[in-house]
């Protein structure tokens, strides 16, 4: 049984220092520049590979440079790309990442990105996975109406389901179909700031009073705050982060997400499931890029065995 990656699919240019605002009509310099695998949903499919599983990815990409590189690239950490589509009227997206010791932004050309369809997605593939994923729920246009049958018939095929939102850079939040999304959702995982905007709430409490009846685990992404959990009947509960100085952050997120869904899949639940993502999480931070650093089962062991708990 596979994990399915639905995803979009961009190279990441990432320009990484401590002072990276731009100032016009001057030329500043900057510690380092890498071009990188990007997207949400493959940084989260590389990960998942590293962690063991057998992924496969579903995109679509331009028919260029970037698009080969990006390929290649997925191959290269050991997931499946036999169902990436090549679309020569398209170009394939690119992100550029102002990346700091502390935090980074981005800047994205769509390019390919919204543009996986529900046909691009075989019925054969669905049949054979154990977990559906996909990430960047704003940047997937395409799909956006389409999830929810399409988790729903995961679901009644066995296979477990999960998501993440990534930032709404239309200030729109969608809060009516991300709640309608989350029945047929097994882990619904969105950084802090983003579920607080979904809701429109001012707090996690405030939030897990407003999620739907039928909603299942919401696993929270708080940085270097840790991480929450919303369980139904149980109560929330939440950890704190590893105790480490990240190198970059780019693709902590993707990687906590990989963690959770490979933890889940093995049967940990509550405060070891999250455990393990934030391992994961931590363990992306200390390379360049999403990719750079990914987890692996046995760094994740290293890394609870001998990194502190923040206190």
């Amino acid at each position: 049984m596979s994990v399915v990656v639905l995803g979009e699919l961009n190279v990441d240019i990432i320009i990484s220092g401590n002072d990276l605002m731009p100032e016009w009509n001057r030329e500043k310099l900057i510690d380092s520049f890498d071009i990188v695998l990007g997207s949400s949903s493959a940084i989260t499919a590389c990960a998942l590979a590293g962690l063991g599983q057998d992924v496969r990815f579903v995109s679509v990409v331009g028919d260029d440079d970037f698009g080969r590189f990006c390929i290649r690239e997925l191959e290269r950490m050991g997931v499946d790309t036999a169902h990436v589509k090549r679309d020569p009227a398209l170009k394939t997206g690119v992100t550029m990442s102002f990346s700091t010791p502390s935090d980074r932004g981005l800047m994205t050309y769509p390019g390919s990105i919204p543009m996986l369809q529900p046909q691009d997605v075989p019925d054969t593939l669905l049949k054979q996975a154990a977990h559906v994923h996909f990430g960047s729920y704003f940047l997937q246009d395409g799909m956006r109406d389409h999830w929810k049958p399409l988790f729903e018939t995961a679901r009644t095929q066995g296979s477990s389901t999960s998501f993440d939102t990534g930032w709404d850079v239309h200030q729109l939040w969608h809060r009516a179909s991300i709640h309608a999304l989350l029945g047929a959702t097994d882990l619904f995982i969105p950084s802090e700031e983003e579920l607080l905007h979904i809701y429109g709430a001012a707090t996690l409490e405030a939030v897990w009073e407003l999620l739907p009846p039928d909603a299942r685990l919401v696993a929270v992404k708080r940085g270097a705050a840790g991480a929450a959990l919303f369980q139904p009947d149980a109560t929330p509960l939440s950890v704190k982060a590893y105790d480490i100085v990240p190198v970059d952050t780019t693709g902590a997120g993707d990687a906590f997400n990989a963690g959770l869904i490979h933890a889940y899949l093995g049967g940990q639940r509550g405060e070891a499931l999250l455990r393990y993502a934030c391992a994961c999480g931590a363990i992306a931070t200390q390379g360049v890029g999403g990719t750079g650093q990914l987890p692996t089962a046995e760094a994740v062991e290293k890394l609870q065995a001998s990194v502190a708990i923040r206190s």
